[in-house]
Formats: structure tokens, sequence, C-alpha cells
């Protein structure tokens, strides 16, 4: 009876699918055309097999992931913080300044234009610390699907790595605020979840779509004590819907003037938030929901100011507004 009971299992065993499918990231469609944070589309098969477990379960953001560390005294030339307190005291950071997070998105990383246009935005509106993550090994995957899950596990290293700057300085939550990207708008909220809520301020620019409709863990607007979110290309490259406490939909959120392509109307979130720290301007108009800023059908008398390095406390909403093809991109 043994060996047969053996044999039984041997053949009901092989009859199993090498690499079975485990999950979906998004209801609809097997594959689909996803766009990365540098522009370009890449047909991806969106249902979740076993062998993406076991390659997410080979990222160890907690040693692959590295942070770089510009300020007034280096704009140029970041300084890599290693968990060290004393090559922390080598470094330029000054535990008194408020300090920016920027998260790429995926096939991103530390060289990539969102940082290059944000570094020198920041630097020359406040003196602060800005501390780019490099997560390029979890969000440099050909894998679309293996690189949301990624940026999960990337999000709780960020922010332990947060609480260890923090013990080893005498820096504070309140000092923090934290931009992402695409598939890093999400990780930014994330971030701020695991530091429970406690960042006084999360930008979004155009978080991803793909994989993120009915994720558990997008982007919410409870991640920090104020969260703003920037839509430029809303249904293909980034969300539609309004995730934070205040949504802001840039020309209805999709078609940006000067753009002939998605990659560009993605990266505008980016362009528009650097131009509003130094100029603040972008006022927009309150809408009723996202449909009516999408359909531009927004006429209420409450404006908000989109961006900036202030959060806006007490503020909620969705808003429209139009902006410029050339820099100055704002009217105002």
């Amino acid at each position: 009876m043994l060996p047969f009971l053996i044999v039984l299992c041997i053949a009901a065993c092989s009859a199993l699918p090498s690499n079975p499918i485990l999950r979906k990231l998004d209801d609809g469609p097997r594959y689909q055309y996803v766009g990365d944070s540098n522009g370009e589309i890449h047909l991806e098969d969106l249902w979740v097999s076993l062998s993406d477990y076991l390659n997410i379960a080979r990222f160890r953001p907690e040693v692959s992931n590295v942070y770089f560390l510009y300020t007034r005294e280096n704009p140029n030339n970041g300084q890599i913080i290693f968990r060290n307190e004393n090559w922390l005291s080598l470094t330029n950071y000054k535990s008194l300044r408020r300090t920016i997070v920027l998260i790429h998105g995926w096939r991103n990383s530390a060289s990539s234009e969102f940082n290059n246009v944000l570094i020198p935005a920041l630097l020359a509106a406040e003196d602060v610390n800005v501390i780019v993550v490099d997560w390029s090994v979890g969000a440099g995957s050909l894998s679309y699907r293996q690189v949301n899950f990624n940026c999960i596990t990337s999000a709780a290293a960020v922010a332990d790595f947060i609480k260890w700057l923090n013990q080893a300085s005498g820096s504070t939550l309140s000092q923090y605020h934290i931009i992402g990207h695409g598939v890093g708008g999400h990780q930014a909220g994330i971030i701020g979840r695991n530091l429970d809520r406690d960042v006084p301020y999360i930008t979004g620019l155009d978080p991803a779509l793909i994989g993120w409709v009915n994720h558990i863990d997008r982007f919410r607007s409870n991640d920090a004590w104020y969260t703003e979110v920037i839509h430029t290309n809303y249904g293909i490259f980034g969300y539609i819907g309004d995730l934070g406490l205040v949504d802001f939909y840039p020309n209805g959120g999709i078609s940006m003037p000067g753009c002939d392509s998605n990659s560009c109307d993605h990266a505008m979130g980016y362009h528009y938030f650097a131009e509003s720290i130094s100029s603040g301007g972008f006022t927009g108009t309150e809408c009723l929901n996202y449909y009516a800023a999408v359909l531009r059908m927004c006429f209420s008398d409450k404006t908000l100011k989109m961006g900036g390095l202030t959060p806006k406390n007490g503020h909620y909403g969705v808003y429209y507004l139009e902006t410029n093809a050339d820099a100055p991109y704002s009217k105002g």
C-alpha cells in the first residue's frame, strides 16, 4: 500500500505547474502596457507567480538601499550616509535642519531626472538636508510586478533608516518631508505608515496606477499629518482617483501643455513641484470631486496653492488649475 501512495503522490505533484500563478496585481487583462519613470512603455505580465515571490524574497533593501545626502555645502556631489554614528559626523548632515527625502520610481536611480530637478530647487529655496534614496536594486527589476512588492519592503527599510538617523543625530520626525514619484509616490506613503504617520508632510507626484488600483498598501490620505498628490498622467502612468488629503489635477490631470507624450506628462509633476518651491505659484480651484477635475468643470470660489515646502494643514479636497506650455509653468 505504501509504495502505491508514494507513486500516487509523485504523479500528483508532477501534474502541478512548475511555476503556479498565485495572485493578480489588479483586475483586468493579464498582460497590460505599463510605463516606467523614464517614460518607456513595457508590456507586462500582471499575474504573480511562485518564481516572482522567490525573487522578491531575495531583495534585501536594508543592505542594498543607498542614502545620498545633499546640502548647500555639497549641492552637486552626494555624500553616502552609512548607519554609523562616526561616519555620520563626517558628513554635512545637520540635525537642526529640515530633512527632505526623495523616492524615485520604476527603473530610476539616484541619478534620475526626478532627483536632478528637485535637489537644486530644494536647496535654493531653503537650507535643508536632502536625502536621496537609491532603491534601484529593487526598482530596476525588469518585472513590474516584482517592483511593486519591492516598493513595500524598501519603504520599511527607509523607515528604519530614518529611525536610526533620528536616534543618532537627535533629529525628530517633525522635521521631515517625503516626496515620491511614480511607484515611489506610493512608497513615500508607505514610509509614512511605517513611521506611525508622524511625518508632517508627504507629497506624491503622479503615483503609479497599474498594480495599485486595489492594492491595500497604496498611498493613503492619512499617511502623514498632511498629504498632497499631483496628478499629471491619470489613467495611463498615473493613478486616476484622489489619494491624498489634497489632490491637484493640473490641466485635468492629463495632456500637459507643451507635452506630446505620456512620459512627458508623467514627468511634469516634479517640474511643477520644483517651480512651486521657488515661485509659490499654481493656484488651484476647488472641485466637487476628481470627476469634475478631469472634466475641467470646477467653479468654486475656494482656491489653494499647489506644492511648496509648507504643509497646508487643515485643508482637504480636489483642485484644478491650468499651466503654461513652457517655464514658468504657473499662471499664478
